[in-house]
């Protein structure tokens, strides 16, 4: 019995193509595909017939759902936390590596587009979504952060809607993805593949994307959009959730969002909200390489700690949705504790040096 591979790596014409090939797993990343992919990118970025690079997935549902999480759950709990920390040092220096990569890295997302899935897209310069695409970094759900380079992308998008997703792992759909920048083109779902063929046979590959692009359908955020700005916008995270609280105890057109919201916040992971809002704050100084530098520091501590298990495990083993974060409340967070999370670790993450 052969089993699949679960990512399949071909030229055709003069693209490069990465197809992620676990629909069954919604096609999430794990170490032996991130071991595959960034060699063949390198090999790649060095050959003259390569002239671009297309990443895709198999199945309708996924692009890439995340990481393999409950993998490195089961790591942890085994205590072989070493292991489970190759997977995410290793998937930042590919997720480095694509954001500067030498030529058109064009990913073809149609379906949810999540955690990992983000860090294969997201610093790529074209980001073409179909109508499938389903965005979220949902990671305060389970006691870790919006890694993978979320601490550069995410507080520069406009009107700090990045924070907004940061905070709340809100799901997105195409039209919101665009207008904040997350997506760079919308095309349909049953033109992809014209897409595709039209990308591998070589020409201008902007020019290429725009010949199939749709026109963007309005942003169901657009009423909320200065509200959210507005919010999400303060300095901390006690400013908004005192902002939400107020909105929410008042009659104005926001009051139900507001509400919601703030329930909804207090329900994540004290610890991750926190360490959240400091890459929030750290992020919009930073490159992309010295935020996954500083993520591989946190991501360390994480992995030593008590949220991010507890937080799998009531989400995705034992499913009661039910977790015990420690600290249980946001005012027993002490910022001393949050702020040594992004200290300097004994091994920093080395990224590979540019043209390597």
């Amino acid at each position: 019995m052969t089993t699949e591979p679960e990512v399949l790596l071909d030229v055709k014409g003069e693209a490069g193509v990465i197809t992620l090939n676990r629909p069954k797993a919604l096609n999430a990343l794990n170490l032996p595909m991130v071991r595959e992919i960034l060699p063949r990118l390198r090999q790649w970025a060095k050959d003259p017939a390569v002239t671009r690079v297309i990443i895709k997935a198999t199945g309708e549902k996924a692009f890439c759902a995340g990481g393999d999480v409950r993998t490195l759950y089961d790591l942890g709990r085994e205590g072989r936390t070493a292991e489970s920390l190759a997977f995410w040092r290793e998937e930042y220096v590919l997720n480095d590596y694509i954001g500067s990569f030498p030529k058109p890295y064009v990913a073809l997302i149609d379906g949810i587009c999540m955690g990992g899935g983000f860090g294969l897209s997201a610093h790529g310069a074209h980001r073409v979504a179909g109508e499938r695409y389903l965005f979220a970094m949902p990671e305060v759900n389970i006691g870790l952060f919006p890694d993978v380079g979320g601490t550069h992308v995410l507080p520069r998008l406009p009107g700090a809607f990045g924070v907004f997703l940061a905070l709340t792992g809100s799901r997105i759909r195409a039209p919101e993805a665009l207008a904040c920048g997350l997506a760079t083109d919308r095309v349909p779902s049953a033109a992809f593949a014209d897409l595709e063929a039209a990308l591998c046979a070589g020409g201008d590959v902007d020019a290429t994307i725009a010949a199939h692009r749709a026109p963007p359908a309005p942003s169901a955020f657009t009423d909320r959009a200065d509200f959210i700005a507005d919010t999400f916008g303060r300095p901390d995270l006690a400013a908004i959730l005192a902002a939400l609280d107020s909105a929410g105890a008042g009659t104005g057109p926001h009051a139900e969002f507001a509400a919601a919201t703030a329930r909804d916040i207090r329900t994540k992971s004290p610890t991750s909200l926190a360490i959240t809002m400091e890459q929030m704050r750290r992020g919009g100084a930073l490159d992309l390489g010295e935020c996954l530098k500083l993520e591989m520091r946190v991501v360390t501590r994480v992995a030593a700690g008590h949220d991010f298990y507890e937080g799998v495990r009531a989400v995705l083993v034992d499913r009661d949705n039910a977790p015990k974060w420690q600290p249980a409340r946001l005012e027993d967070i002490d910022p001393a504790v949050i702020s040594a999370h992004f200290d300097p670790i004994p091994e920093e993450l080395e990224l590979l040096a540019p043209g390597a």
